[in-house]
């Protein structure tokens, strides 16, 4: 078995380092923010940088939040740790532009870098029941192979360095697209006076929805957005990845400039740290609701009408 560093314990790292340890590998993880609930209880032997995690670990994963995140962990010691024969495999969805940028410093250090596009959920990721899609040399795909076998039940390789992000990029804003829909949806039912419960209900019977649909369906109905999935500012910096992405390339996306720019809105009042569903509730003229809580107690969205503010809620990554 492997010697593995973990770096980020966010709603997606920490089962990823649980399930690597319970697989039989030895693992040493970061987390940016040292005092996060639950990680002194996880039993995961912690370093106090992420170089001090990456020594003598023959693969270095990274679980970051978005690329600043990313960059700034390899140029802040990480890179100088470095050496040859250690792979990096990014698991954290940035632009492929970054990625090609940091595998040249990477290689600099005698290393090399996959980046590897996540599917899937926290439970997902407990249970080695990810789907993984790999961008990167072939040969490198193979050596790391039976590790990311213990994470998924699906790994394909993409293509090149970068293409692995390209698509998690395209995949995320399908469901970006798709929340957005159904949160027009709702703010549409609910002001011609109809039961939030039942257009949910409705959707999410017929062969209009999508299986994402019928699991954020939930939430919104529920109006609980706390100890989220996914939350909405991750949402929200895909979604201006993928308008980045397009305007590169002189591609129109305009329902994703739509998307990006009511999530914008809603994490400017507060609610990125809650679960991407939330927006449902960040549109102009939906109906307020008091029952929009967070779990543990936190308050949510307090309803939709423009100007509403929001406690920020605690997030994972």
């Amino acid at each position: 078995m492997s010697r593995i560093a973990v770096l980020g314990l966010g709603a997606m790292g920490l089962p990823l380092a649980r399930r690597l340890e319970e697989t039989g590998h030895t693992v040493r993880a970061w987390n940016r923010t040292p005092g996060r609930a639950g990680l002194a209880e996880s039993g995961i032997a912690l370093a106090a940088t992420p170089a001090e995690a990456a020594a003598g670990a023959e693969y270095v994963i990274t679980v970051l939040a978005d690329d600043a995140a990313l960059t700034a962990t390899l140029q802040g010691g990480l890179l100088d740790a470095l050496g040859a024969g250690q792979l990096v495999l990014n698991f954290g969805t940035v632009a492929s532009a970054t990625i090609r940028e940091l595998a040249l410093r990477v290689a600099e250090r005698g290393a090399e870098l996959l980046d590897i596009g996540m599917l899937g959920n926290a439970v997902h990721a407990g249970q080695g029941e990810l789907r993984l899609y790999v961008g990167g040399a072939q040969d490198q795909l193979e050596r790391v192979q039976p590790l990311l076998r213990d994470l998924a039940k699906e790994v394909t390789h993409i293509g090149p360095l970068g293409s692995g992000m390209d698509l998690k990029l395209v995949l995320n804003l399908l469901m970006g697209l798709e929340m957005q829909a159904l949160g027009e949806v709702v703010a549409l039912g609910e002001s011609l006076g109809l039961d939030r419960s039942v257009v949910l209900d409705s959707v999410t019977v017929s062969g209009f929805s999508a299986p994402v649909m019928g699991f954020k369906a939930r939430r919104m109905a529920s109006g609980r957005y706390g100890a989220p999935d996914f939350r909405l500012a991750l949402m929200t910096k895909d979604l201006r990845l993928a308008e980045q992405a397009a305007h590169a390339r002189d591609t129109a996306l305009p329902m994703t400039a739509a998307a990006h720019s009511a999530h914008h809105d809603a994490v400017t009042r507060g609610w990125g740290d809650l679960d991407c569903a939330s927006i449902a509730h960040a549109l102009p003229g939906g109906t307020p609701d008091p029952s929009h809580r967070a779990a543990g107690g936190r308050p949510g969205p307090p309803g939709s009408r423009p100007g509403a503010t929001a406690e920020a809620a605690g997030g994972a990554r």
